[in-house]
C-alpha cells in the first residue's frame, strides 16, 4: 500500500514539475506565411505581436497576431524558424525579455 501511494505521489509531482516544458516538434517543410491586414492599433503604446504556429494535429498551423500593450522593463521578442541538420525546421515562439 506504501508503495502505491508513494508511486501516486511520485507521478503527480513529475506531472506538475514538468507542465511546462514544450515539446519541439519539427517539419521538412516550413508551413508558407499568410499575409492579412493588420488591425488599427488601440494605442500609440501598444506593439503588434507577430503571428505565431503551433503544432496541432501533426501540423504547424499559424495563430493570428494581435495588439499588446508593453509591459514595464520588458520588450517582446519575435518567434522565428530554427533549423537543425537532420531533422528540420522547429517553431521558436516569441517571448518577453526583462531588459537590464
Amino acid at each position: 500500500m506504501k508503495k502505491k501511494l508513494l508511486a501516486l505521489c511520485f507521478v503527480a509531482f513529475l506531472s506538475l514539475t514538468f507542465n511546462e516544458v514544450q515539446a519541439q516538434f519539427f517539419v521538412k517543410i516550413r508551413p508558407t506565411i499568410v499575409v492579412g491586414a493588420r488591425p488599427l492599433a488601440p494605442s500609440r503604446t501598444h506593439i503588434w505581436v507577430e503571428p505565431e504556429y503551433v503544432w496541432r494535429n501533426g501540423n504547424y498551423v499559424m495563430v493570428n497576431g494581435y495588439w499588446a500593450e508593453p509591459r514595464n522593463g520588458y520588450r517582446y521578442v519575435p518567434g522565428h524558424w530554427k533549423f537543425k541538420k537532420r531533422k528540420g525546421h522547429s517553431w521558436m515562439p516569441g517571448v518577453w525579455i526583462r531588459i537590464r
